[in-house]
């Protein structure tokens, strides 16, 4: 009741490579490794229409051999964070606690604080714990993310009477697919875009046996433009960990350098797409005359869209080629999905929107604001000021682009009750479709809950699936038990499987 809620309120694809895995495993047999990728800003649109017009190309090998799934739905709200926690949790924010890479907490203390003063504070797991955001190393050594990370730039929290130290890996509330993995023996491997990635260590902390993050935030080497600014940048971000699960699969490391066991569950994500979708122009490095986004409502991508959408087939079909070359592909089942969509797809409908007045909010604590709102008031004057707030936000409904305003009850029914959870927003603001908050040059955004915000490819293929297309609704929360059964375990192995009863994706042979 509580899923179908929030999916109301709020609110692919089976890789098989164009060589075509062997179907070497009968079905119902575990796989030994499972390669999960999550193409950034992918929606299943996307994938149809890249299809459609590179019928020789990896996505379409991926459809013509495997499981397609083009009602995939990622999380309300669709940020990065809680969009990879619930493929490796199968939970939402209901029972993980994470709502967005910078989101706060009532019982937390700001960095530096040494626990004093009033609790409740701003917490963000991106670009701003890293040692030296310029910098792609992240100020550290990537493979040692302890390196990456000033703790210094951390939150704190009183435990038994202790000011403790909260890393990424103390946010999630929840085990994840690589803590049960490692439990039974196996290697597990993860590259992303920030070291703040680190979370995937789980609550245990050890979930990851080989963490490879290079800051997606960093400056373009004798420039003052970040990575992002650059269609081109992003695309050489992305193969620098290409070449990583490379070397996993050749049996070494992340760096290359140490002989290690092929490991059982790997994978990265791609940010190519995502800023495909965002850049409007041409950056360093880049020909002139280029344009992001989308030309149409029916998604045709603009020129530099496209590149990058040529990009990501084409790396796909890198790492494909190397699971043959290393006899790893009639062993491997193969997940596609995305952390997010990415909005508007019509440009048409583009309206960029300056968020400040959410900071105006009566009892204000803290926001965040993408192409949604989530509103924290401060925890120790929160009563006195919710009718205030919320009468507040019903003004601004038109100021603000507002769809509608999910008060603290209907909040309550889609998560947890913002009155005795830490970590729930007190509101969550929807807008309309092309509402984006900028004061940049941007011309899409994710995070919020529309159509194009959580519609999102997802794909399994691997040997033993025959191809199908499943137009059932799906949910990215059922990608990890998916791939703890197609490695032989439990699914109920997950805490936040057994609390929200997360069903595995259906159409699978094992």
């Amino acid at each position: 009741m509580r899923r179908l809620f929030r999916s109301i309120l709020l609110g692919s694809l089976a890789v098989m490579p164009a060589f075509a895995m062997q179907q070497a495993q009968a079905a119902g047999t575990p796989y030994k490794h499972v390669l999960l990728i999550s193409v950034d800003g992918l929606h299943a649109i996307d994938v149809a229409n890249y299809v459609a017009s590179h019928p020789a190309g990896a996505l379409a090998g991926l459809t013509q051999h495997g499981l397609f799934y083009p009602n995939a739905l990622t999380t309300a709200p669709s940020d990065s964070f809680p969009g990879l926690v619930a493929q490796v949790t199968g939970g939402t924010p209901a029972v993980t606690g994470v709502f967005y890479d910078d989101s706060f907490d009532r019982t937390y203390f700001a960095p530096g604080s040494n626990c004093q003063g009033a609790p409740g504070t701003e917490v963000s797991f991106a670009e701003n714990v890293d040692k030296d955001t310029d910098r792609l190393d992240g100020g550290g050594t990537p493979g040692q993310a302890t390196t990456q990370i000033d703790p210094a730039k951390l939150p704190v929290v009183l435990v038994n009477g202790k000011c403790t130290t909260v890393f990424p890996h103390d946010f999630v509330r929840v085990n994840n697919i690589f803590e049960v993995v490692k439990q039974h023996g196996g290697r597990t491997a993860w590259s992303d875009k920030h070291p703040a990635y680190e979370w995937l260590n789980g609550p245990s902390g050890k979930g990851l046996d080989d963490f490879y993050a290079l800051e997606q935030d960093s400056l373009i080497p004798g420039t003052k433009v970040k990575t992002t600014g650059s269609f081109k940048a992003e695309r050489d971000f992305d193969e620098a960990r290409v070449k990583v699960l490379i070397n996993e699969m050749r049996g070494l490391d992340s760096t290359g350098t140490t002989k290690e066991p092929v490991p059982a569950l790997f994978g990265m994500n791609f940010q190519a797409v995502s800023v495909g979708q965002k850049l409007p122009k041409s950056g360093p490095g880049d020909e002139a005359g280029l344009t992001g986004g989308y030309a149409d409502a029916a998604a045709t991508p603009n020129s530099g869209l496209a590149k990058q959408l040529d990009y990501v087939d084409g790396a796909l079909g890198e790492l494909f080629a190397a699971l043959r070359d290393n006899k790893l592909d009639d062993s491997t089942l193969v997940v596609v999905a995305s952390k997010h969509g990415q909005s508007p797809i019509d440009s048409a409908t583009f309206q960029p929107l300056d968020d400040d007045p959410y900071s105006k909010t009566p009892g204000y604590g803290f926001h965040i604001a993408d192409d949604a709102s989530l509103i924290w008031l401060k925890p120790q004057d929160r009563e006195k000021n919710l009718a205030a707030a919320a009468a507040y936000l019903e003004k601004s409904i038109k100021t603000l682009g507002i769809g509608q305003v999910l008060t603290p009850n209907q909040l309550a029914l889609a998560y947890q009750d913002p009155a005795r959870d830490s970590r729930t927003p007190d509101f969550i603001v929807t807008v309309n479709p092309g509402v984006v908050y900028t004061s940049g040059s941007k011309i899409a955004e994710h995070g919020g809950a529309n159509a194009s915000d959580r519609s999102i490819a997802l794909l399994v293929s691997g040997p033993g699936i025959q191809p199908k297309t499943i137009t059932a609704l799906v949910q990215t929360t059922q990608v990890a038990p998916t791939v703890l059964r197609a490695l032989g375990y439990d699914p109920a192995e997950l805490q936040a499987v057994v609390k929200e009863d997360t069903q595995e994706l259906p159409g699978t042979p094992f």
